[in-house]
């Protein structure tokens, strides 16, 4: 009879065990009902729902990650491989082979850029991207990368303007350029020629705010809070060659995020602007 009861007090248990043991790597969206199991079993089940959905989190990203590159260098490849065919199918003078072997060295270096920065994007999902943190004179910060995109700028007949504060923040000087230069880009991309991209620097609250501000087109609002998902085009059509690959902003808001702030975008007729806040 005690054996009997006992048996039957495991019950549950082995329920539980059963459930846990047919779910495979297919079935992470199952999840343990805990008001099927007695009181003393519900923490358990429900430590083990949330230990699921942190697994089923890491499959979902490794997954994304897997499918964003491979749908990004296919196209790429193809060209390259449609390119070479055709240069060696007939006799070439060097001239035409050497400009088939700049063409293709231009695309293969823009994929190398674009699996980097994949890469970058894939340790911000795993929290492995940890800035190497000074203070930092944010006004000399954006003077750096307005000296490399100096010549670009006038190319296009394009002021770069700062104005405001010497704003003072903890973080890293790489990281940061590169997300003041990603935001830049992006700017000069779509400002129109004769018109001013302006970035501002101001400390509200024991806060830093920068902000990268630009004339042109506005961003429908539809497409506004999906500016920052990589691969995310608001117009997929007027991609050109060369310029970028669509994981600019997605870097932005992974390295403002892993210094602990928060990056912010509108527009409307007067302009589009992006505001990263960081903590002072």
């Amino acid at each position: 009879i005690v054996l009997l009861a006992v048996h039957k007090g495991h019950a549950p248990i082995r329920s539980v065990s059963r459930q846990i043991q047919n779910i495979t790597s297919k079935d992470l969206d199952v999840r343990l009902d805990p008001q099927t199991v007695p009181i003393e079993l519900e923490q358990l089940v429900l430590s083990f729902n949330h230990m699921i959905e942190r697994i089923e989190d890491v499959f979902t990203r490794q997954s994304n990650f897997s499918a964003d590159i491979a749908h990004e260098i296919r196209t790429p490849i193809t060209n390259l491989i449609t390119q070479t065919e055709i240069a060696l199918s007939q006799s070439r003078s060097q001239k035409e082979l050497e400009d088939v072997l700049y063409s293709n060295l231009e695309e293969l270096t823009r994929m190398a850029k674009m699996v980097s920065d994949m890469l970058f994007l894939a340790q911000a999902d795993n929290n492995q991207l940890i800035p190497e943190k000074k203070m930092l004179n944010l006004a000399d910060e954006v003077g750096k990368v307005f000296d490399f995109f100096e010549a670009l700028a006038e190319d296009r007949g394009v002021e770069l303007r700062f104005v405001g504060d010497e704003c003072q923040v903890a973080g890293d000087p790489l990281m940061l350029r590169r997300a003041l230069s990603n935001l830049l880009s992006n700017a000069l991309r779509y400002t129109p020629p004769g018109e001013a991209i302006v970035v501002r620097c101001q400390t509200v609250d024991h806060l830093v705010q920068v902000s990268v501000e630009n004339p042109g087109t506005p961003i429908a609002p539809e497409h506004l809070p999906r500016l920052f998902d990589r691969f995310y085009r608001v117009d997929p059509s007027r991609q050109r060659k060369g310029e970028g690959s669509g994981i600019g902003l997605a870097i932005v808001k992974s390295i403002v995020v892993a210094h602990k702030g928060t990056v912010a975008v509108t527009s409307d007729a007067r302009g589009t602007r992006f505001v990263i806040t960081l903590p002072a």
